[in-house]
């Protein structure tokens, strides 16, 4: 019965937090997502060991993996943009050349 208030009340305050992320930056809000999943993973682990600190573990790692997803998606938009850019850039140059 213990355990399946500690589960509930990790759940519980898991949604509550996932509520407030409406003024978040969106590396906040996948920091956030990743230590959320991390400690859900983490608490299913230590319901079947008994060991708690599985959550804690799961959080630190899940946040580091929301961040570091984070990061490599705003680099990656990042790179596309600069793509266009590069593009748009040619074709003006392209419509600007005179036609033989």
């Amino acid at each position: 019965m213990h355990r399946n208030r500690k589960i509930l009340s990790l759940a519980l305050l898991a949604a509550l937090a996932a509520g407030g992320c409406s003024n978040m930056s969106q590396s906040q809000q996948s920091t956030l997502s990743g230590a959320a999943i991390g400690t859900a993973a983490g608490v299913a682990v230590g319901a079947i060991t008994g060991e708690w600190a599985w959550a804690a573990g799961g959080a630190a790692i899940g946040a580091a993996s929301g961040y570091l997803v984070n990061q490599e998606r705003q680099r990656q938009e990042a790179a596309q943009q600069a793509a266009y850019e590069r593009g748009v850039q040619s074709g003006k140059q392209q419509a600007q050349q005179p036609k033989n």
